[in-house]
């Protein structure tokens, strides 16, 4: 995990698949997201049109970038999903909307499907969340 102000992060971001964490003044966590790239990601809410107001308002109360690396985007969701139920950040409100929480749903098939859902089905399938 790496830790540093937003304009010497962006110089060196890396572009491998993984977590990152948006900190306000405070060193609380703001915003949570996942990228298959985090330089193209991260980057995108730094440069060019900030269109919607709570994007501009979430970048303006940015002060810091954590990240965490990963492997692949199904590590990155899964952790994604964790990091924004532990924080609950102010600016999550995909998964943050009054309803339950989607889970990670390998299906028990020849061929497993791995995808989120926010139902759990008893069908010998493995849930993660």
């Amino acid at each position: 995990m790496e830790k540093s102000p937003i304009s010497e992060y962006l110089k060196n971001i890396t572009t491998s698949p993984g977590v990152y964490k948006f900190l306000n003044k405070k060193d609380r966590v703001i915003y949570v997201g996942k990228a298959k790239n985090l330089k193209k990601r991260v980057r995108s809410y730094f440069t060019g049109k900030k269109s919607d107001e709570k994007t501009r308002s979430l970048v303006s109360n940015i002060s810091s970038i954590s990240v965490v690396l990963v492997d692949t985007e199904s590590d990155a969701l899964l952790l994604e999903n964790n990091l924004i139920k532990k924080f609950k950040p102010k600016y999550n409100i995909l998964l943050k909307d009054g309803k339950s929480y989607p889970w990670i749903c390998i299906k028990n098939e020849r061929f497993p499907r791995i995808f989120s859902t926010r139902k759990i089905i008893n069908d010998g399938s493995e849930y993660f969340g």
